[in-house]
């Protein structure tokens, strides 16, 4: 009889707790009822078994659903000549790209409270890889004061990766739609469909699906995941996409979006990324500073094409971590603070 009564001890104070969590989240009223129902169902469980492994599932669920930011949102800071400053910070050029990006906050700015109506449209940066299209995301966060969350697409091979799985199935989580709204703990992240193009082919056509629904601002304002089985209102979010190239995605999804091309860089434009942007980054990764490696001008060329043309720029900031690396190897070995790299000695320094 003691034991027994321990028992409903546990068993109450666990209930308790579920119940006063549920009681004190931020969440619609509607799904406070439907889990009050949940844990109901769950204290009469323990009378005939099976209450351990439901408890389990009720309360990973609960966890999830008191974590999620169903009303939590940051206050945007639409300053567009704070923008371009910090767009001009993580890119060189591009003086196309960011002039669409700044009218794209400047109709943001004035349909500010007007629930949707003219809603600026959802952008598509197309580009060859390393030409910086992921990094427009974190700027773009960045510069609008929001929370930035991305959802990798590369080699996806499910729907339900995106919209997750149902509580009924063993396998059961919620999809990756909802993570980064947890990541990000804002109901109005800037959330990056990165490489969108790169999808598995034998369930293309199911993604595009969901994509058209995350898209679309009459669909997405009742988005229901598989897992939390509950609509969640996405119409607040800034959606921003990445691809190679559009030849595989879906007509639907691009009517939805604004296509921008990402130009490829020129060796002047890849000269001062590697000089203004990349070297001084790089150095500091390193334990180095400016003073520590000096590289004459005129190997710069050589710098940006040690292998050939590349479009992109991470062949170049590769190629500069290395040269860094062997620097900071020869300041620990050598002891000597500073090394110039020439033409004679310009070889040690590249990849082979």
């Amino acid at each position: 009889m003691i034991q027994s009564s321990v028992q409903d001890n546990d068993l109450y104070a666990e209930v308790a707790s579920l119940k006063q969590k549920v009681t004190e989240a931020k969440i619609p009223d509607s799904l406070k009822d439907k889990v009050f129902q949940m844990i109901t169902r769950l204290v009469r469980m323990a009378k005939y078994g099976g209450y351990t492994e439901e408890y389990e599932k009720i309360s990973h669920y609960v966890d999830w659903i008191v974590t999620l930011p169903w009303k939590q949102e940051t206050e945007d800071v639409v300053d567009l000549n704070q923008a371009k400053k910090v767009l001009d910070k993580h890119h060189y050029g591009m003086e196309e790209i960011k002039e669409r990006i700044l009218e794209y906050l400047a109709v943001l700015k004035l349909n500010k409270g007007k629930h949707k109506v003219g809603r600026a449209p959802i952008l598509c940066l197309v580009g060859l890889v390393g030409t910086g299209k992921t990094t427009f995301g974190y700027a773009l966060a960045e510069a609008m004061g929001r929370q930035f969350a991305r959802i990798p697409f590369g080699g996806m091979a499910s729907a339900l990766d995106l919209r997750g799985q149902s509580r009924l199935h063993p396998d059961n989580e919620p999809g990756q739609v909802i993570k980064a709204l947890r990541r990000a703990a804002s109901k109005n992240p800037i959330i990056l469909l990165d490489e969108i193009d790169r999808v598995s082919d034998r369930t293309r056509g199911e993604i595009m699906g969901v994509l058209v629904e995350l898209l679309d601002p009459e669909q997405n304002q009742q988005f229901t995941d598989h897992y939390i089985d509950h609509p969640f209102d996405l119409s607040d979010v800034l959606f921003l996409a990445t691809c190679n190239n559009t030849t595989k995605i879906a007509t639907a999804v691009l009517d939805r979006m604004e296509v921008l091309q990402m130009p490829s860089y020129t060796d002047e434009e890849k000269i001062n990324i590697g000089q203004k942007y990349l070297l001084p980054k790089i150095l500091e990764e390193c334990g180095l500073n400016k003073d520590n490696i000096v590289i004459d001008d005129e190997l710069w060329i050589k710098i940006i094409r040690p292998l050939g043309f590349d479009a992109g720029i991470r062949s170049l900031e590769r190629t500069i971590k290395g040269m860094c690396r062997k620097v900071s190897k020869l300041v620990v070995e050598d002891k000597v603070q500073s090394y110039h790299v020439t033409q004679e000695n310009i070889k040690e320094f590249l990849p082979v």
